[in-house]
């Protein structure tokens, strides 16, 4: 089933610009399955960064297709270490 879904992150203190460097570069292999960035903004303040990511097909397959792949599991920087909490849910437009 297609979707779209909401990604909150809590980022840890100070590690704002790290968490995005690594980010940037999970993107293009999320891209790579069919994602699209919808919309991504960066809460300085409160140390959050929000997203939403769209699949057109069946979201839940890809991502763990995604999340499964030498593409994924190579990367040098991953995002998560730089992750305190981390807040997902499935939307849709009203």
């Amino acid at each position: 089933m297609s979707g779209t879904q909401l990604r909150r992150y809590e980022i840890k203190p100070g590690e704002m610009d790290e968490f995005l460097d690594a980010w940037r570069g999970v993107v293009p292999i999320r891209e790579s399955f069919g994602f699209r960035v919808e919309f991504a903004y960066v809460d300085p303040e409160h140390d959050q960064f929000v997203w939403a990511i769209t699949h057109d097909d069946d979201f839940a397959a890809a991502e763990a297709e995604y999340y499964t792949s030498p593409g994924r599991a190579g990367i040098a920087h991953n995002p998560a270490d730089h992750i305190a909490a981390m807040h997902l849910s499935m939307v849709h437009r009203p």
